[in-house]
């Protein structure tokens, strides 16, 4: 059975599927839940003209819903993480995140040695995992070399004994128009973000088949053909989107086999590259944290495979959808008003 779930925010509707055996384990959970995504419709802007309608279609649905009863609590206990680009920001949130419930998680990134201006080291998040009660195993890894790669998803297996959850977060980013673009960087930002995601993908799956819940998770935007989203920097749009068809094909290549999906945030994240490349001070302060992607994530890949696969997901619309509709604690700074963070530049 599933719901159908309608979500305005900032002007634009969002309409999905949610399974209801992913999201509750009985009624009066299914009522806490949708009660929140109601009143989260009721009260984002520009949703008055569809909050009686939409609302009142949603908690009149619910008494027909048959919600059965959760089998097992939702959990990547002993799940084994392979998670690109983790020394730091939305990767390791993601992979902390992950460790709190006793997972396993294989730090896969380049950085080796402190960083003057990127805080964090493979050897230092592997840490950080081992202390918030996982197990982290550091991995050098260039996602641009295919023999890096395998050696990286070897020794993840060797030392787990499978991988039930793949996470493609490294990312390059040079949001430049067409001229000011050099081909190196455009190289870099192809070759990280939509080759390092097929590669990583590629060398992974003959795994991911094993798990009994095994996902995809790439850190991408929905895939949106209108213009405006190219204009101002059509080098990394396209290399974002590369990572998203990823997505689009792979979902369906292995439909009820692995879920594959896309997670992208609605605001900025306070993440090393806003720091230093997207605004600096100003725009970390209205910016959320890393948290709320991690959070989000969470209850993609505790979804099963056979129903969540194939979406581009939104982190405030996870959340919603999960009755989780007060943002407040990802903030920054939460002396900022919701309405005034910084928007992502994909929204």
């Amino acid at each position: 059975p599933q719901i159908l779930s309608f979500i305005v925010i900032a002007g634009r509707i969002s309409i999905s599927l949610i399974p209801m055996t992913s999201l509750v384990g009985n009624k009066a959970t299914a009522a806490r839940r949708l009660t929140a995504l109601a009143s989260h419709l009721s009260s984002v802007r520009h949703a008055s003209s569809l909050k009686g309608s939409k609302t009142a279609w949603v908690m009149k649905n619910l008494s027909e819903v048959d919600c059965g009863e959760s089998t097992s609590p939702r959990s990547l206990h002993g799940k084994t993480l392979f998670i690109t680009g983790a020394s730091r920001g939305i990767g390791l949130a993601i992979g902390l995140r992950a460790a709190r419930e006793g997972a396993n998680v294989a730090i896969a990134a380049k950085t080796i040695t402190p960083h003057p201006k990127l805080p964090g080291t493979i050897f230092t998040a592997a840490e950080e995992i081992n202390k918030a009660g996982g197990r982290g195993l550091a991995l050098e890894v260039d996602v641009r070399d295919e023999s890096s790669v395998q050696n990286a998803v070897d020794a993840c297996v060797k030392e787990f004994g499978g991988i039930d959850i793949l996470i493609n977060n490294a990312s390059a980013i040079s949001l430049t128009p067409t001229e000011a673009t050099d081909m190196k960087r455009y190289d870099l930002m192809h070759h990280i973000n939509t080759r390092g995601t097929f590669l990583c993908s590629k060398v992974c799956l003959p795994h991911l088949k094993k798990s009994a819940n095994a996902h995809i998770l790439n850190i991408s935007p929905p895939l949106n053909m209108e213009s405006k989203w190219f204009g101002p920097h059509v080098a990394y749009t396209m290399a974002k989107y590369g990572m998203s068809m990823c997505v689009l094909g792979m979902a369906e290549e292995y439909k009820g086999i692995v879920g594959v999906n896309s997670l992208w945030p609605r605001t900025a994240i306070a993440t090393a590259a806003v720091q230093n490349l997207l605004g600096g001070g100003e725009v970390v302060r209205a910016s959320r944290t890393p948290e709320i992607m991690a959070d989000a994530a969470w209850h993609v890949l505790t979804r099963t495979q056979q129903t969540c696969s194939g979406n581009f997901f939104m982190d405030d619309e996870v959340l919603a959808s999960e009755g989780v509709t007060d943002l407040t604690k990802y903030n920054v700074d939460p002396s900022v008003p919701q309405t005034e963070l910084t928007p992502d530049f994909f929204c």
